[in-house]
């Protein structure tokens, strides 16, 4: 029996470790397709495999369809490296030659799409299905390198994805002391963790004041929730929150009574909404079996589920 190790392309002649034991106990070494001649010798090469390899040996290629009957151990692919052709395919899209539709879009056609994949994508976490929550996470990752790419040709200020990944590694690490630095007395805890992200991110941002930052454009409900969070934090009263007997008000108390309580109010109404369509459905099937094109109110109240 030959072993055959399959060098990945991506990674030049890096060996995986599960090879190490059959090149130490091989017979003879060959290179087979797509190892380069100056490789050779990092990776132990006797010479090119011949078309008859005998029982021992270890054939290092990049393509093991040649060797059916072989033990074949594969490179691993770094983590993320399926980001590089993702950043590929959009970069190709976008260039001359590519889409005409993707040429011509620009941050603001696209802000919808954000929008409607974020959504999509909640939507598939809250149904637990993992089919759609790997597609639509990358529908979401489609508009981040959607964007990324549209600011590369920014004349004035271009930026692209390598700028975007770049900023956001040093954010984690520079917000994450307790585990890049070794040590940091203020994380104890999950709950301190979050507490000093929020402390380290207003020093960085050199914000004024403890809702700086806090996106106003966000859905009514999550916005009071964070309004809430924030003003929490810094030591805020409870009893100074806003009162009133209109809606918006109302609205606004039950939102910071939630979040006081340690729930999340966004997600608690969706739940609501959702059980609603779905009994609004349920009932008006339950009509249509029956023969009913509309239905009266005694009607809802007759299929409504209880």
């Amino acid at each position: 029996m030959i072993t055959v190790v399959v060098l990945s392309e991506r990674l030049d002649a890096v060996l995986p470790a599960a090879a190490l034991p059959a090149l130490r106990t091989a017979t003879a070494v060959y290179a087979g397709e797509g190892v380069p001649l100056e490789f050779w010798s990092s990776l132990g090469v006797d010479g090119l495999a011949p078309a008859v390899v005998e029982d021992g040996a270890v054939v290092i290629t990049t393509n093991a369809s040649q060797y059916p009957d072989a033990t074949v151990i594969t490179t691993p692919e770094p983590l993320g490296a399926a980001l590089l052709d993702a950043a590929a395919v959009m970069h190709r899209l976008r260039s001359p030659g590519g889409c005409p539709w993707d040429a011509e879009q620009d941050h603001d056609s696209l802000r919808q799409y954000l929008v409607e994949e974020t959504f999509e994508l909640l939507e598939a976490i809250e149904d637990g299905d993992r089919a759609s929550m790997r597609e639509e996470l990358g529908d979401v990752l489609l508009q981040v390198l959607f964007h990324a790419r549209v600011a590369a040709e920014d004349p004035e200020d271009p930026f692209d994805i390598d700028a975007v990944a770049s900023e956001l590694v040093a954010k984690l690490v520079g917000r994450h002391p307790h585990v890049f630095e070794g040590n940091d007395p203020a994380v104890h805890d999950a709950t301190s963790q979050q507490h000093r992200w929020e402390e380290l991110k207003q020093a960085e941002k050199q914000r004024e004041s403890s809702v700086d930052g806090v996106a106003l454009g966000q859905p009514a409900v999550a916005l009071a929730a964070k309004l809430v969070q924030r003003t929490k934090r810094a030591g805020f009263p409870v009893d100074l929150l806003p009162e009133g007997d209109d809606t918006g008000t109302t609205l606004f108390a039950v939102t910071a009574l939630s979040k006081l309580a340690g729930e999340d109010p966004e997600t608690e109404l969706r739940q609501v909404c959702r059980r609603f369509a779905a009994n609004v459905r349920e009932a008006e099937a339950k009509a249509r079996a029956e023969g009913l094109d509309s239905l009266m109110a005694e009607d809802w109240r007759r299929f409504l589920p209880s």
